[in-house]
């Protein structure tokens, strides 16, 4: 009777907009140029920096909000901006305001991520490997079984084996004992395959930083997906990016 009662709750995106994926809030951008002597020790993770101006590095970014609470001028939550569409295809491009050479960088990766993804037909398989996560990213890829995302209506499947899977979607900071299982689950996949680092500590090593740089080490990583952890469509949008249904 609940069922009946509800109706079809699955979202219809990306082939129309959904009002909670354009009001996720992160990850946090930078709105004003002003003077920031005082900034360097806001952040936890290091992600502001202060060279010709003002930049935040949104893969370390994971999301506490005290840089927003602080210097409300100078930064904000890119909510609609960027939710779900806060993927990038270099690890540089995740730092805004982007540098100058970002647009042909990203153009080259594109291309030759394209190149690779024509293989990629309507069906598309999924192997999930936790290379030391604290379990939050976690939650974010199993919402994505259920009804209201179902990954299912779009071709991708979750496998337990890399034999079968196109795509290594990655969590954590890339810890030195699930450095060898990453790798060996990268090489027994087939080619094609894609890459995806999923959250904060993927991309960077988060909190752990400063000992751990995420999972790009062990790992070539081709879309990096910010966020502590993302939103279940930023995670859909890395997917369908990393198999070229989207740009």
């Amino acid at each position: 009777m609940r069922g009946l009662r509800d109706g079809v709750v699955t979202t219809r995106w990306p082939k129309k907009p959904d009002e909670y994926a354009d009001a996720w809030r992160g990850p946090v951008t930078v709105i004003g140029d002003a003077d920031a002597p005082d900034v360097d020790g806001l952040c936890p993770t290091g992600a502001i920096g202060v060279a010709d101006r003002v930049r935040v590095d949104q893969g370390k970014c994971i999301l506490c909000g005290r840089c927003v609470a602080a210097r409300p001028d100078l930064f904000a939550w890119a909510a609609g901006a960027t939710g779900p569409g806060a993927a990038a295809l270099t690890r540089e491009a995740l730092i805004v305001p982007q540098v100058a050479e970002t647009d042909e960088t990203v153009a080259v990766v594109r291309a030759a991520l394209a190149a690779r993804t024509t293989a990629l037909r309507r069906s598309v398989h999924v192997r999930h490997v936790d290379a030391g996560s604290d379990g939050s990213e976690e939650w974010e890829i199993q919402a994505l079984l259920g009804p209201v995302y179902d990954v299912h209506r779009l071709g991708i499947f979750f496998t337990a084996s890399p034999r079968h899977a196109d795509v290594l979607l990655v969590t954590g900071a890339g810890s030195e004992g699930m450095a060898a299982p990453l790798r060996a689950t990268y090489d027994g996949m087939p080619d094609p395959r894609v890459v995806i680092a999923v959250g904060t500590d993927a991309a960077s090593g988060g909190l752990l930083g400063e000992r751990l740089t995420g999972v790009a080490g062990h790992v070539p990583v081709d879309v990096f997906v910010p966020g502590s952890p993302p939103s279940p469509f930023g995670i859909l949008n890395a997917l369908l990016i990393a198999t070229g249904k989207l740009r």
